[in-house]
């Protein structure tokens, strides 16, 4: 596995472990219970078919010829669904991504095609669970912080967030896909909410009233600026604001039909702020 020590593998790992697979985590520096992995340096003692790939997608096709040398016959690759909801964004960073997951998917594609290799690709919404995802995690901590959470226009925007544990079991449950498939999977949570719920729900979920200030977008690019200077606002940013009105739901009935993907709905616990709780 790719990826292991990231937050989707911190699941994964034991989820598979228990399913009675043997986990051999790699990284790019190794320790820590993984292997140093260099594109073209490192070796294998024996042929490890089975690949899972939690690492940004567009860093893969760095490692074809050690996969091929491996002996990869399967790999399940993360992706996001970020390859269609940032392609317009304002922030040329978002772009930047938007356009790093397209071209890694097709790259990962091509390469699965010419060397007959089964590849599942799998493309979540936002995930959140454990406190360290860059949605939900974000929006508890400035709540936690600051005692409100600033909203721009009415949050109309429709979300499905989807749980960490959810999106490990469908990774572990991909590589039972047919040899010699290619497919692509949409990964969202169960429910379809407005932003604006989202965010209610998180107020719930950390024992306080909701407290929301709608607010126009210069006043919540004043507000980023200033949480900023403080750890609990460090990774707002004002394409947030904007994007809060925009809808951004997937239909996961392919996943449900072929990978058993069953998502909860979004009633988040405390627990899912904090990977110690």
């Amino acid at each position: 596995m790719i990826g292991a020590t990231s937050f989707v593998g911190g699941r994964l790992v034991p989820l598979l472990e228990h399913g009675g697979h043997e986990v051999i985590a790699f990284s790019r520096k190794g320790g820590g219970g993984t292997v140093s992995l260099q594109a073209g340096r490192t070796e294998v003692a024996a042929p490890i078919e089975q690949w899972i790939c939690l690492a940004p997608i567009w860093t893969l096709p760095e490692h074809f010829q050690f996969l091929e040398h491996s002996g990869c016959r399967r790999l399940v690759a993360l992706s996001s669904t970020s390859r269609f909801t940032k392609t317009a964004s304002g922030s040329p960073a978002d772009r930047d991504v938007a356009v790093r997951l397209r071209e890694g998917e097709d790259r990962v594609r091509k390469w699965a095609e010419s060397r007959g290799r089964t590849v599942v690709i799998l493309q979540p919404t936002l995930i959140y669970g454990l406190g360290r995802d860059k949605n939900v995690a974000v929006i508890a901590r400035f709540i936690e912080r600051f005692g409100f959470f600033p909203l721009f226009g009415g949050g109309v925007g429709l979300r499905q967030p989807v749980h960490v544990d959810d999106v490990a079991s469908a990774c572990a449950a991909a590589l039972d896909i047919p040899e010699g498939e290619v497919r692509t999977y949409l990964l969202s949570g169960a429910e379809v909410i407005s932003y604006r719920t989202m965010v209610e729900r998180i107020f719930t979920a950390l024992g306080r009233r909701p407290r929301i200030i709608r607010c126009p977008l210069v006043l919540f690019a004043l507000a980023v600026r200033l949480a900023r200077f403080l750890p609990a606002g460090r990774e707002l940013t004002t394409e947030m604001a904007v994007r809060m009105n925009s809808d951004q739901h997937f239909d996961y009935a392919a996943a449900a039909a072929d990978l058993g993907f069953r998502p909860r709905p979004f009633h988040p616990r405390l627990g899912n702020f904090s990977s110690g709780r």
